[in-house]
């Protein structure tokens, strides 16, 4: 991380960018506290314990808050085990501002096997936090609320009224808790979504994807009785050819690539991707298993269709178990997240200058990529919102989703600081679009 410029003629600001370094400690112990909270997804079940905690950390910075519950119907997949509810909180702190939502999804996906350390305990290593959800995202968390409290101990006037959502079942689920309130309408103003880089990137969009679950059904029988004419369908073995099938197509669908600008350490372009994600069956040595559950990741393109994309799935999976007579097959979305279009607009030129500010780089520094990883916030733009600023603590060293996720202290300094250069009404006027346009919906773009 490089030094901050500095803020001369703003001495509140310059106050509270040194004031974030002081406090970080403060930072540090309320990602603890969060890591300490489950909320892998699946199964989910950590959102109620997650919003307590957040309506605590909020409070004491003049916070109101609710709780908005997304319904059952919409994101529980029929057969499938229920897990609710899916509580998202919004806080909100009204002066008369226009609103910046600052957005974070609180969910993590399970730990992984490998974890040298407790996944859902906070540990140090020199400079690195480490804990499943330390970069994905809830060091973001840590460090929006430290920038929170800088402005309010060294009284920096504020250019937004923020609004704070804490979303669940981004990490491929049905109905992302985002979804859920961009289309009940409680968005407002333009968001800062944190589910992103800490590197100088201008976000360009990125896939989709969609999960599919795939039961294959067969009977199950004593396994001694396999000597026996007609005895039992073995669903893993009938499911072989399938398997097999999946693994044919996979190079088939990452030939075919994408116009999206790829990342400055991609081998190549953007490219679509299939894989096998969990498989689950059998029960035991003495039982023919009777189930094989397959789950089916898919990332899919800008220019692919959906509709499509999922077609070719299903048609080879019915197509494989056909061949296995008996075999019987169920086929479930369990998972999806529609791509994002180019979300820059008039207030990107000062978010990077912001982070700039926060972690030390010069405009030159920035490009503009997309990924194959993928965001809830395709349904956002879907409701009209298109703009969207993107920002975060991931780098490809952080073992993201992996054994070992870790944020840095100085990423969570870096990212406080610049948060706080964004929020704050003293940094740059002039690249606050509310203030040459005091309605910004179809404002011209702003060049930095």
């Amino acid at each position: 991380m490089r030094a901050p410029v500095p803020i001369p003629d703003a001495p509140a600001l310059a106050q509270a960018m040194a004031w974030i370094a002081d406090e970080v400690e403060s930072a540090a112990a309320d990602l603890g506290r969060m890591i300490a909270v489950d909320t892998s997804f699946p199964p989910g079940r950590g959102y109620d314990a997650f919003a307590d905690l957040m309506e605590v950390l909020v409070a004491p910075l003049g916070f109101t808050h609710e709780r908005v519950v997304v319904p059952d119907v919409l994101w529980h997949v029929p057969g499938g085990p229920a897990f609710g509810p899916r509580t998202n909180l919004v806080a909100t702190r009204r002066d008369g501002k226009p609103v910046c939502g600052l957005y974070f999804h609180v969910d993590t996906v399970p730990a992984a096997p490998g974890w040298e350390s407790d996944p859902l305990c906070l540990t140090r290593q020199g400079e690195k936090l480490v804990g499943l959800g330390a970069a994905d995202m809830k060091g973001c968390i840590a460090a929006v609320l430290l920038a929170l409290r800088a402005a309010e101990a060294c009284g920096v006037a504020l250019a937004y009224d923020p609004m704070l959502l804490f979303c669940t079942d981004e990490e491929g689920g049905l109905y992302p808790g985002i979804r859920y309130l961009a289309e009940q309408g409680r968005l407002e103003g333009h968001i800062l979504n944190f589910n992103g880089s800490a590197d100088a990137r201008i976000w360009a969009g990125c896939f989709g994807l969609f999960n599919l679950l795939v039961r294959v059904r067969g009977q199950a029988v004593h396994a001694g009785e396999g000597n026996r004419s007609g005895a039992g369908l073995n669903a893993i073995e009938g499911a072989l050819p399938l398997l097999q099938a999946l693994a044919d197509l996979k190079p088939a669908i990452a030939g075919r690539v994408s116009a999206l600008p790829p990342p400055p350490h991609a081998k190549g372009p953007l490219a679509p991707q299939l894989g096998i994600v969990a498989v689950n069956g059998g029960t035991c040595g003495g039982q023919v298993p009777a189930l094989l559950e397959i789950t089916i990741n898919r990332r899919y393109a800008p220019e692919e269709s959906f509709e499509d994309a999922r077609a070719e799935i299903e048609a080879m999976v019915r197509k494989a178990i056909a061949e296995a007579p008996g075999l019987s097959v169920e086929i479930d979305l369990i998972g999806h997240l529609i791509p994002t279009g180019d979300p820059t607009g008039p207030h990107w030129p000062r978010w990077q200058r912001a982070m700039g500010q926060g972690f030390g780089y010069e405009q030159h520094e920035f490009r503009t990529w997309g990924a194959a990883s993928c965001s809830d916030f395709g349904y956002v733009q879907r409701t009209g919102m298109q703009e969207v600023l993107l920002g975060g603590l991931g780098r490809p060293s952080r073992n993201i989703h992996s054994p070992g996720e870790h944020a840095t202290i100085s990423d969570v300094i870096a990212l406080a600081r610049s948060v706080l250069a964004y929020l704050a009404a003293d940094f740059v006027p002039d690249l606050i679009p509310e203030n040459a346009y005091p309605q910004t919906e179809g404002a011209p773009h702003v060049e930095p």
